[in-house]
């Protein structure tokens, strides 16, 4: 899947982006993801990038588009489980509070509902990253008023999670209630 916005660009990533991978991710990262380890050595981002990618379960990298070779950003992504699929991203540091983050996964909702006919998307955050639930609000989730524990592989813990489900406001949609 590639997805354009005017500041961003958004595609699979592909092997040859493992050492700029390995050189963005950070702990101040990884910290806030359930999956991705700390530290992320380039073997990490090697075997990310390798594995099998599910056709309805999109995920991209996001890169800045510049007058030159795009940069490295983010990623974004829909995981698929039993609510349907949870919304998950990050950005790299440099590019935190700048709206990236917001344009990426609003990006990815449209072309998931779009071109692949995915509906029924939720998202979480860790509690100790409210910056996290500003995104989420501001692509129309709503807290379910619910937490809870989820696994946290750079943190090698179980990390408080406030739950989010996506607002409707076109009758036709089908969203995922407080599960």
């Amino acid at each position: 899947m590639f997805v354009r916005t005017p500041r961003l660009l958004l595609r699979q990533g592909w092997i040859e982006d493992a050492p700029q991978l390995a050189r963005t991710i950070e702990e101040a990262i990884a910290r806030n993801t359930t999956r991705m380890p700390w530290p992320y050595p380039l073997a990490a981002a090697e075997n990310w990038l390798s594995r099998d990618q599910h056709a309805h379960a999109p995920t991209c990298l996001v890169f800045a588009r510049t007058a030159g070779n795009p940069r490295l950003i983010g990623g974004v992504g829909l995981h698929p489980d039993k609510h349907g699929h949870e919304l998950g991203y990050w950005i790299a540091r440099p590019y935190w509070g700048l709206g990236f983050a917001t344009e990426a996964a609003g990006a990815l909702l449209r072309a998931a509902r779009e071109s692949l006919r995915i509906d029924r998307i939720h998202a979480g955050h860790f509690a100790d990253n409210p910056a996290s639930g500003r995104v989420l609000r501001k692509l129309g989730f709503r807290p379910t008023g619910r937490t809870e524990r989820r696994f946290s592989a750079a943190r090698g813990h179980d990390v408080a999670c406030l739950l989010y489900a996506e607002a409707c406001e076109e009758p036709a949609m089908r969203c995922l209630e407080a599960a």
